[in-house]
């Protein structure tokens, strides 16, 4: 994993450059300190480490404003960061680059019932945003199983999603508006409460970025009314293609559910030691379908569920009686990754995204691929929408593990490609993913691409060495710079 080579003559300017930064920030909005700066130096990934040149924590947009126009000014490199939850090594800092820390921007600014939104700074959790409304019988209904720590900001970065995004949609389906700031330190405001936004999806460029563009400093969300009634029913099988038939049973039958999750043996079982959930222990794979809405309408639809997994073999099935019961069987696959964790020194967790009708296969595929590195693998993964969270179990402390383990991963996402799905769902490409960029992505593709990023960053300042296996220089492109807000053609429409 190579990363853009260190500016040697920045690195001597430490000192200065944090001095300046001090002058900016304040003594709080600044971290120059070795051992201080050990927390910022991976995400969740958590693969490859590197201690940033310095870390500046601005509180307000304006100081955000002023930090980015610094770096513009002296030509430093940014890499934006928020939770530090990651696990594509998007936040990965760079040896000569001004790591930016959002997480002192973590204030709900304003909660409008009437318009069901909320307005935020991006360093607040996703779960805060429905612990903040839901005594007024509101959520906020993406939820990454990261939710209680990963901040919103991260989520419009990374385009992330959670067990119930195959109803309610992945962030980019819940967001109104964003306010950003520009690599010249301009300040952006795109959408807003309205439902309907004219003009360019300005919104839908920046969410997934992976803060190439640049820096959220203000989200506003949608918010849902609580349905009526949810039901989740915990289903076992003998086998993982039964399971898989039934996902696309459900679907095809015009049944949509709030959520529909599966795990293999191996997470089962390591779930069910964490949590305590009732798993069935004997089963070789796990269903989680989740119906929400009017109580008629549940309760029948959890009728034509059991008879469609019955019909497929299912070997057990239960239905949560209460609200405890519900979220008991939820924590289970919420705590799938610290439940590995446990059980192996180390993991990797991937990200692929395939059609629905391949799940058995790629499920195969990867049985034959743990034998063939010799390596374990335990799975769990949003059914509903294809999206795979394959954890691949090592030990770094072994010569040689880590490496296999990256090349199962590799070979992992090479499948999902080429069964006709995609390199990521919701973790971004960041470090993990970008050398594979070419496997789906021909080079004209990544270079038009790479012309939409140099009209937002012209020299690649945000975030360097992220997402594109090889970066052009603008120019070889033909640059088209977004300043002031205005493109340089006055017969083209403002941004």
């Amino acid at each position: 994993m190579e990363m853009p080579i260190p500016n040697a003559e920045v690195i001597e300017r430490r000192e200065a450059i944090a001095a300046d930064l001090l002058s900016i920030l304040g003594p709080e909005g600044v971290i120059d300190d070795k051992n201080a700066m050990s927390p910022f130096e991976s995400d969740g990934l958590n693969a490859y480490r590197q201690s940033p040149l310095v870390v500046a924590l601005p509180a307000t947009t304006e100081e955000v404003s002023r930090v980015l126009k610094y770096c513009q000014e002296n030509s430093l490199k940014i890499v934006p960061r928020g939770s530090g939850t990651s696990l594509s090594g998007g936040a990965l800092p760079l040896a000569d680059g001004v790591l930016l820390g959002l997480s002192r921007m973590n204030r709900i600014l304003e909660i409008d019932y009437e318009n069901r939104a909320v307005v935020t700074q991006p360093g607040v959790t996703n779960l805060a945003i429905t612990n903040a409304v839901e005594g007024k019988g509101f959520y906020y209904a993406p939820d990454p199983s990261s939710q209680i720590a990963c901040s919103i900001g991260g989520n419009v970065a990374e385009n992330s999603g959670g067990v119930h995004c195959l109803k309610y949609g992945l962030t980019t389906n819940n967001l109104l508006g964003l306010e950003m700031v520009t690599m010249d330190g301009e300040i952006l405001r795109l959408g807003g409460k309205r439902l309907d936004n004219h003009g360019y999806d300005l919104i839908g460029i920046m969410t997934g970025s992976e803060g190439l563009l640049g820096i959220v400093t203000e989200v506003t969300v949608r918010i849902l009314q609580k349905p009526a009634i949810r039901k989740a029913l915990l289903i076992g099988f003998d086998s993982v293609t039964r399971a898989s038939q039934s996902v696309g049973d459900i679907i095809a039958k015009g049944i949509i559910p709030a959520g529909m999750e599966m795990m293999d043996r191996p997470a089962i079982q390591a779930a069910e030691d964490f949590v305590n959930a009732g798993y069935p222990r004997d089963a070789d794979a796990l269903m989680i379908v989740e119906l929400d809405g009017p109580e008629a309408e549940v309760l029948s639809l959890c009728g034509r569920v059991e008879e469609i997994v019955r019909g497929n073999g299912a070997t057990s099935i239960r239905i949560s009686e209460t609200e405890e019961e519900r979220v008991l069987f939820w924590a289970g696959r919420k705590s799938a990754f610290p439940a590995i964790g446990r059980i192996s020194p180390d993991y990797l967790c991937m990200d692929g995204t395939i059609p629905r009708r391949q799940l058995s296969e790629i499920l195969t595929r990867m049985e034959r691929m743990s034998n063939e590195f010799g390596l374990r693998v335990a799975n769990v993964f949003h059914a509903g929408d294809g999206n795979l969270h394959p954890l691949i179990l090592f030990d770094a402390n072994n010569e040689g593990e880590f490496e296999r383990a990256e090349a199962f991963g590799a070979a992992i996402l090479k499948a999902c490609v080429e069964l006709g799905g995609v390199l990521t769902g919701e973790h971004g490409v960041g470090v993990e993913k970008r050398d594979l960029m070419g496997e789906m992505f021909t080079e004209v593709d990544l270079k038009q691409q790479q012309r939409l990023k140099c009209a937002f960053d012209p020299d690649h300042l945000l975030n360097p060495g992220k997402v594109f296996p090889t970066l052009h220089r603008c120019a070889e492109l033909g640059r088209l710079h977004v300043h002031k807000g205005q493109m340089p053609h006055p017969d083209l429409p403002r941004f």
